[in-house]
């Protein structure tokens, strides 16, 4: 499990295969908010869980599965 304190906002969230997936807005319980204005995600707000976590460094959140997985995965936040 991953220390979700570790999760900061503005860290790129690549997926398994080093693929852009979004950056960081913050964290929201079990949950991910990927920023709004990021070219990767159509400059909507996506929602991903936190169990898709692989790892967290000073750069980055890598997720368990690969970039175009989450895409197909993710929510969109609705308000």
């Amino acid at each position: 499990m991953v220390d979700v304190s570790l999760i900061k906002e503005h860290l790129e969230v690549v997926g398994s295969d080093g693929g852009h997936v979004g950056r960081v807005d913050h964290v929201k319980g079990d949950q991910i908010e990927l920023a709004k204005l990021d070219f990767a995600g159509g400059f909507k707000h996506h929602m991903i869980p936190v169990s898709w976590v692989e790892s967290v460094n000073e750069n980055h959140v890598r997720l368990n599965l690969t970039k175009d997985d989450a895409k197909a995965r993710w929510t969109e936040k609705t308000h």
